[in-house]
């Protein structure tokens, strides 16, 4: 027989607490209501749970409808996955009816918004293009896209701004969907961050690197421009694991550094995971002096067209 051995506890001193007067975090206000047939895209969005992102997407709604009223700065930072799953229209309907006033976007999204110009599709087959030493090599979309970016370079245009005048003024059957074309048309900016290396156009011998890299350098500032402008505003990152979350922190730093405080913004990131560079440079890191940050996690091609719905019927609510 063990000696010493350890009594347990005696249970029957534990103290219980009334359930009445216990503090709960979920409350049947927040649960969501069942569908009704005949139902309106409002009811809906009124019907999700008020907890968590049921509860964040509708705050996030909230404040772009606010920034909206309010004429504030509604910017979009965004990779290329969102074109390629043909959300195009969705961010071109945003622009023309003045929600978006400005889009950032990495070099990969000039190949697919220039190759949906051309011809109306774009994305191909990487593993059996790669396999075959094909990958990358069409000669339309690097000579249309280089050369677009040199002689914009030479009148000391951005890239957002020589390519999306390119396809405005050309022969482009599909202009229509062309997020660059629709920024020159509307007269919003839509500017380009280049890591050289990482876009097709760079690997053939019409990439100029000084014309790509003044380009880029020169939209930059653009943005930064915009940035600056984001007091009571939002910035929506849709995509981009690396490039945006790092071009928007320095452009956010570089506005704060030339007097503008910037202390009261939205900061939304969405994508299918949680990625670091987001995480705090989107949402975290911007916010730490007011303002607030949100995380929705899901489909480009099922949240975008849900968020822009949402929105657009909040912004009809206010005008009724």
């Amino acid at each position: 027989m063990m000696k010493n051995r350890q009594k347990p506890l005696d249970l029957n001193q534990v103290t219980f607490t009334p359930l009445k007067r216990k503090r709960h975090k979920v409350e049947k206000t927040f649960f969501a209501r069942p569908w009704k047939n005949g139902g309106t895209l409002t009811d809906f969005f009124n019907s999700l749970p008020g907890i968590l992102a049921g509860k964040e997407f509708r705050e996030v709604v909230e404040r772009i409808a606010k920034a909206f009223q309010q004429k504030r700065m509604i910017l979009l930072g965004m990779g290329a996955h969102p074109i390629k799953v043909g959300l195009n229209p969705i961010l071109i309907d945003l622009m023309e009816k003045g929600v978006l006033k400005g889009i950032a976007i990495n070099g990969a999204c000039l190949v697919h918004d220039v190759e949906i110009a051309m011809t109306g599709h774009t994305s191909e087959e990487v593993d059996e293009e790669l396999s075959r030493g094909t990958f990358g090599m069409v000669k339309e979309t690097h000579e249309t896209i280089n050369l677009a970016i040199r002689d914009g370079a030479q009148k000391g245009w951005g890239i957002g701004e020589s390519i999306g005048n390119k396809i405005l003024s050309g022969k482009f059957p599909y202009k229509q969907f062309s997020l660059l074309a629709a920024g020159q048309r509307l007269g919003i900016p839509i500017t380009v961050h280049i890591a050289i290396g990482t876009d097709i156009n760079h690997m053939g011998p019409s990439a100029d690197g000084s014309a790509i890299g003044k380009g880029s350098l020169q939209d930059f500032r653009t943005f930064a421009s915009l940035v600056a402008k984001l007091e009571k505003g939002v910035y929506i990152n849709l995509g981009s694991a690396v490039i945006l979350p790092e071009v928007f922190l320095k452009a956010l730093a570089l506005a704060r550094n030339l007097g503008h405080p910037l202390i009261n913004l939205t900061t939304v990131n969405m994508d299918f995971i949680h990625h670091y560079r987001p995480s705090l440079n989107v949402v975290k890191r911007p916010t730490l002096k007011g303002g607030k940050g949100y995380t929705l996690i899901g489909h480009h091609e099922l949240m975008l067209p849900l968020l822009a719905a949402a929105v657009l019927e909040k912004i009809n609510e206010s005008h009724e």
